[in-house]
């Protein structure tokens, strides 16, 4: 009775507040302004803000947001988790505990999931890599500008490669260099291939070495890459499929070979 009158008040209280206050307080402005002083709190030791802008959201707003998000997540799961430990355990210590793990749990997994989300679009990344770069070669072997064949593949293309290119390319027109938008292309996305590739085409251009050479070289290097990417996801997957015939159906083979046997040298033996 009295954990049910509880967790009753836990939910009646939050709504009166709100109703009472909802016209002065607007809740997603009081988020922005607790997520906005908890940034400048303490430092981004989660590089949040680095894998934020790997996935092009690099604006403080998109900062927030993700905050607010994962804040929101957070209070919530651990609210219902409060409620509904109260109502099985009449310990508060377990309660509290209990309703503090999911919280942590959720933030933990939201963090993770923006992992992934990275993980995945630097692999896209780097699965488009050898197409768009024989794109690019071709462009400017016949003759077209650096900045003319990223903006033709930009318009032509749809991938991760093509926007970070419509990127360089709006660079470019507002001012900044070829080089310094290719060098932010390359700090933008964390991945090798792509770094080797932006320092290549960034030296030859400051060069005036010829960059038909260049891209054939990395085009060339690029599909071996893949091929050898390829070839290491498909030894994983043998090794994965390893397990369950090893472990499944290798001793249940084993086990019907072995069962009229055994059953016979039972029968003799009683």
């Amino acid at each position: 009775m009295i954990a049910t009158l509880l967790v009753t008040a836990l939910l009646i209280i939050p709504a009166a507040i709100l109703i009472v206050v909802g016209d002065q307080v607007d809740p997603l402005t009081e988020a922005k302004r607790f997520s906005r002083k908890t940034a400048g709190a303490r430092d981004d030791r989660s590089a949040l803000r680095i894998r934020l802008e790997e996935l092009g959201k690099g604006s403080h707003e998109d900062y927030e947001e993700f905050r607010i998000k994962q804040y929101g997540y957070c209070a919530g799961s651990a609210a219902i988790g409060f409620a509904i430990l109260l109502t099985l355990s009449g310990s508060l210590f377990l309660v509290t505990l209990g309703s503090t793990i999911v919280s942590a749990t959720i933030y933990v997994l939201i963090d993770r999931q923006l992992t992934q989300d990275v993980k995945k679009r630097r692999d896209l990344i780097e699965a488009e890599f050898p197409a768009v770069v024989e794109m690019l070669t071709l462009a400017i072997a016949a003759g077209e500008t650096p900045t003319t064949a990223m903006l033709r593949i930009a318009n032509s293309a749809d991938g991760a490669i093509a926007r970070e290119f419509q990127i360089v390319v709006t660079g470019v027109r507002s001012g900044a260099p070829l080089h310094e938008s290719l060098d932010a292309m390359g700090r933008r996305v964390k991945s090798v291939m792509i770094r080797r590739f932006i320092d290549a085409l960034v030296t030859a251009t400051l060069r005036g070495a010829p960059l038909v050479e260049v891209l054939s070289r990395h085009a060339v290097e690029a599909r071996g890459n893949q091929r050898n990417r390829v070839m290491g996801a498909a030894g994983k997957a043998e090794i994965s499929m390893m397990i369950p015939v090893v472990f499944l159906i290798l001793p249940i083979s084993i086990l019907f070979a072995l069962w009229p046997s055994l059953a016979n040298l039972n029968l003799f033996a009683s």
